[in-house]
């Protein structure tokens, strides 16, 4: 099965490169990558441009900066493999687990795969205590309104079934994606798994880009698309 890959980018020069590496090295079977540049401005765009034909990478440029779950949405458009999987540009998540978390689809367990950084035994960074303590917040607040039981639905790393991708009309333009998404397909009746997923977090220092006010835009978006949209 051909794996597409959407990676929603900003400012990140000084990972991009390296994710792209990672990607091809640990993920030999057939893939295309959709790299969408949200008007990076510290070099990314540049680098991505020259370096189309060395990666084999579908390249989008928006025109001005319109946030994670608008480039989310122009890449879906792009996608022509039977799996598509979210990756962060940053080098927070592994390609390394790409086998594992795409594992329930291909065995027809499952249409939507979560990582999860708080369950298996991978490999973790310790950081932030009140940013864990967030996502564990806004993790549990979205499972009351679902009524499914994630350990992490902030992650950054998600698959899914492309069909099912396909056909959920998405609105958030920016981190609201995340609760978006999770609120959309608990209404499917889909079978949704979690996969354990190694984590190297960065710091702000290193370029982090979620603060306190994504996490209110959570909260509203919890509310919204599980109590009020269809």
């Amino acid at each position: 099965m051909k794996l597409s890959i959407i990676i929603p980018c900003y400012n990140e020069l000084n990972s991009i490169e390296k994710i792209l590496e990672k990607i091809y090295d640990c993920y030999k079977e057939p893939k295309e990558i959709i790299v969408i540049d949200d008007c990076s401005t510290d070099g990314t765009r540049e680098y991505l441009v020259r370096n189309v034909r060395s990666f084999k990478y579908n390249l989008i440029l928006n025109k001005k900066n319109c946030g994670k779950g608008f480039c989310i949405k122009k890449g879906i458009q792009q996608v022509s493999g039977e799996i598509t999987i979210i990756q962060d540009a940053d080098l927070e998540y592994d390609p390394a687990d790409y086998f594992n978390l795409i594992k329930p689809i291909k065995k027809n367990y499952a249409e939507v795969v979560f990582g999860s950084r708080f369950q298996g035994s991978q490999e973790r960074r310790v950081l932030y205590f009140w940013h864990y303590l967030g996502n564990s917040l806004l993790t549990l607040f979205s499972n009351m309104l679902t009524n499914i039981n994630l350990t992490d639905m902030e992650v950054g790393l998600k698959a899914f079934k492309s069909s099912v991708l396909k056909n959920i009309k998405l609105k958030e333009n920016r981190f609201g994606f995340e609760p978006e998404i999770t609120a959309k397909i608990s209404k499917l009746n889909l079978r949704i798994f979690e996969v354990g997923i190694s984590y190297h977090g960065r710091t702000y220092a290193q370029g982090k880009k979620i603060t306190w006010r994504d996490g209110v835009s959570a909260i509203r978006c919890i509310l919204f698309y599980n109590l009020f949209c269809k």
